[in-house]
């Protein structure tokens, strides 16, 4: 269903800031020198190379230094970086262990554990592909880089809609470290540290951890189930050795451990207000009524060699790497307790027509990755690269359904899965002039998977077999060229494919197992990139649009509560982004950006199944229970997303005084891939607020902060089988935090 659309304030900031560009740089030609008031440069490795952010043909923001340390401070999972820069939007029904990323729009919303996502996180130059590995915290990061659109090219595994890019501090022969610690509101604690290590020698070697710990802060008001719940204790550490013995090799080893032992996602019973998105009258975050068990737990562990070896005019890399994840994950999923059919005759909060409390694990999980890659090493005006990529994983996936009214027995399934695949990959970039550079890169991928179902005391539907499997092959390729107009702006273009493997879900008892076919996307983006004012500003700004054919829908829930896979016909998502640094007076530097996405599925005879009770359904219906999807926006995709931070430091003279604020906003989203006025989420703006003081030459901070400084509570997903059940955002937390660099 179409909505008309209203203006929006961030509409005119972005016009505002498209247009001031070619004023504000011939206003610049004339800014007097301000060199300790400049910004800094900008180096990113979003094309496996280091280079100037303004020089890469691509849309990517870079966060990094104090900035991830504010939105990191109150003990959040990856999920934090979500609306921190355009186009970006993470959200879970899992809760820490697993979220799920979209970029301008495009992601997947399926939460099975087998799940693929267009979306890729490369943690250390090595993929992380299962959902749950994507989890892994954000600690001791030199930098974050998202980068939009396809990157079908350079990168390993499903990249379509774009990458998440982590790159942790490297070992270096210098005795330093840091020690970052908080503790704030419902127990919250957030431990970080690392030190460099002395070894000596050739060799040098680097230990980082985190520990984050909530209390159960949410109080069961039901006789039966855990007495409190939402706390966890979430465990990382990360060693690395980095080997080199001259300048023509050098072997860096990394071995990280996470354990998380907390509670997923707390699914609440009727607590959208028929009608409305709203929350119903009277809600309390730190109460809930249920009658199972919510638990969580997670094991990970992973290891990666990257050497690296100087041959003269080229440079061979070679990344190998390990990646095994075990999670436990069980809740009570209706969010309630009892049912009419209960002993007692009880339930609640609202109607609880059937009680559902399920677990997920994940047994044997192994994910094996080698590249090699070769480079130039010149600074010629043609230079290259190109390797090859290989990917082995397998694992099973236990789910167990439990009988909490009667108390057993309990039911299970297990679906056994392997994904194998390889790839050969190469890129070229030529410098034209010294004004007009153009990169091109081409892929060819072969990707295989297997999968199987069984099950000893469940009714498996066979309608389409409890096996099946796949293999697709697939070129992709991109284009790009940067103009620079002078030596501050760069304008540039850029045309890429991408291009995601098959998907099978497997069969359960409510519904058979499904099959789609690849999906494949074609990119188009201009932009500019300038720093102007005398380097006191910073823009970029680009306009893309994306088609994507057989794009792979997951139709969860309904009345069914089924979960399978369908192909749209075709998607197509256009917009804008822009980010703006500025530093506008001594001490004081803010950062805006925001973005619009048009993300839509057009395809006229799509049909999925409804609510299966108490929801509005807004869609065109097709009968059977059946609404037409055709111009719906893609589920989690907000229109509109927009940011913004802001610094003011005072002086004094053994340190200074600061006060650091950020928000971020996203609109409203669609939950399901249907339309229904309770399954709509609000808009949600959410704040952090931080002051403190830095002394002893910058070695000592100490601060208060607050984060959803405003206490904004939305529901920000729902469950649609059964009733208006919903789960909400984190709450306002407020603490003190203290950081030494030694």
């Amino acid at each position: 269903m179409q909505h008309p659309r209203k203006p929006h304030p961030l509409t005119l900031a972005i016009g505002l800031a498209l247009t001031a560009w070619p004023f504000a740089a011939a206003l610049a030609q004339e800014a007097k020198p301000a060199d300790k008031n400049q910004l800094e440069t900008v180096v990113i490795t979003a094309e496996r190379r280091v280079e100037n952010i303004k020089d890469v043909p691509n849309a990517v923001t870079k966060l990094s230094g104090e900035k991830l340390d504010v939105l990191n401070s109150s003990g959040q999972d990856i999920r934090f970086l979500s609306g921190r820069v355009p186009s970006l939007n993470i959200e879970s029904s899992f809760g820490r262990a697993f979220p799920r990323f979209y970029i301008r729009g495009y992601g997947n919303v399926d939460f099975r554990l087998n799940a693929s996502q267009p979306v890729s996180l490369i943690y250390d130059e090595v993929v992380q592909e299962n959902p749950i590995l994507k989890g892994f915290p954000v600690f001791d990061v030199n930098a974050v880089e998202v980068i939009a659109g396809p990157q079908g090219t350079l990168f390993g595994r499903n990249t379509p809609a774009g990458v998440v890019k982590f790159d942790s501090v490297k070992p270096s022969k210098k005795s330093d470290g840091y020690f970052n610690a908080s503790y704030g509101s419902y127990g919250t604690m957030n431990l970080e540290g690392a030190m460099n290590l002395p070894i000596g020698g050739d060799w040098s070697a680097r230990v980082s951890a985190q520990l984050q710990h909530r209390d159960d802060w949410v109080t069961n008001t039901n006789a039966k189930g855990p007495r409190k719940t939402e706390g966890y204790d979430d465990r990382a550490v990360r060693l690395q050795a980095l080997y080199e013995p001259n300048k023509a090799f050098s072997a860096l080893f990394n071995v990280h451990n996470r354990e998380l032992d907390g509670s997923p996602r707390l699914f609440r019973a009727n607590i959208i207000k028929k009608g409305t998105s709203d929350l119903v009258d009277g809600f309390d975050p730190e109460k809930v009524a249920i009658d199972g068990t919510n638990e969580q737990r997670l094991h990970a562990t992973g290891g990666s060699a990257r050497l690296k070896w100087a041959l003269g005019e080229a440079t061979l890399h070679s990344i190998t790497a390990l990646e095994s994840v075990q999670p436990f994950s069980r809740g009570d999923v209706d969010g309630g307790f009892g049912a009419p059919y209960a002993p007692d005759g009880k339930f609640g909060p609202g109607f609880i027509p059937f009680s559902v409390e399920t677990s997920d694990a994940l047994k044997g999980h192994r994910q094996l990755s080698q590249e090699f890659r070769l480079e130039s090493s010149s600074s010629a005006a043609t230079r290259w690269q190109g390797g090859v990529y290989l990917f082995d994983e397998k694992y099973t996936v236990e789910s167990i359904n439990y009988d909490t009214i009667f108390g057993g027995p309990n039911t299970s399934a297990r679906t056994h899965q392997t994904n194998k695949a390889w790839a050969l990959f190469g890129a070229i970039n030529h410098d034209l002039s010294r004004d007009l550079k153009l990169r091109a890169g081409l892929r060819y991928t072969e990707d295989k998977k297997t999968l199987a179902t069984e099950s000893k005391d469940i009714a498996l539907n066979t309608a389409n077999g409890l096996s099946a499997n796949t293999k697709d092959s697939k070129w992709t390729w991109d284009a790009s060229g940067t103009y620079a107009v002078d030596r501050d702006t760069n304008l540039y273009a850029r045309v890429g494919t991408g291009f995601r493997a098959s998907a099978i879900l497997p069969a359960s008892a409510f519904g058979p197992q499904t099959k789609a076919s690849p999906e494949t996307l074609t990119s188009f983006e201009v932009g500019v990139k300038s720093d102007f004012w005398n380097r006191r500003a910073r823009l970029s700004a680009s306009l893309f649009r994306y088609d994507v054919k057989d794009l792979q829908l997951t139709e969860v829930g309904g009345g069914g509560n089924g979960n399978s896979v369908k192909s749209a016909k075709k998607a197509r998502g256009q917009g804008l982004e822009v980010n703006l640094d500025l530093l506008p007076m001594e001490n004081l530097i803010v950062t805006v950006g925001g973005s619009f996405n048009d993300a839509t599925i057009r395809d006229a005879g799509l049909t999925v199944g409804g609510c299966g009770g108490g929801c509005t359904v807004v869609n065109r219906p097709a009968g059977g229970g059946q609404f037409y999807l055709d111009g719906n926006q893609l589920p989690q995709a907000p229109r509109w997303v927009g940011n913004m931070t802001a610094r003011y430091s005072i002086p004094t003279a053994d340190g200074e005084y600061f006060i650091f604020t950020d928000w971020a906003y996203r609109s409203r989203v669609n939950i399901f891939l249907y339309e229904a006025l309770e399954f709509t989420a609000k808009p949600l703006t959410e704040g952090g607020l931080r002051v403190g003081y830095i002394w002893g030459n910058g070695k000592y901070e100490a601060a208060v902060f607050g984060r959803n400084i405003t206490n904004q509570v939305r529901a920000t997903g729902a469950i649609d089988f059964n009733n208006l059940t919903g789960f909400i955002n984190d709450p306002r937390t407020y603490g003190v935090q203290f950081k030494a660099l030694f």
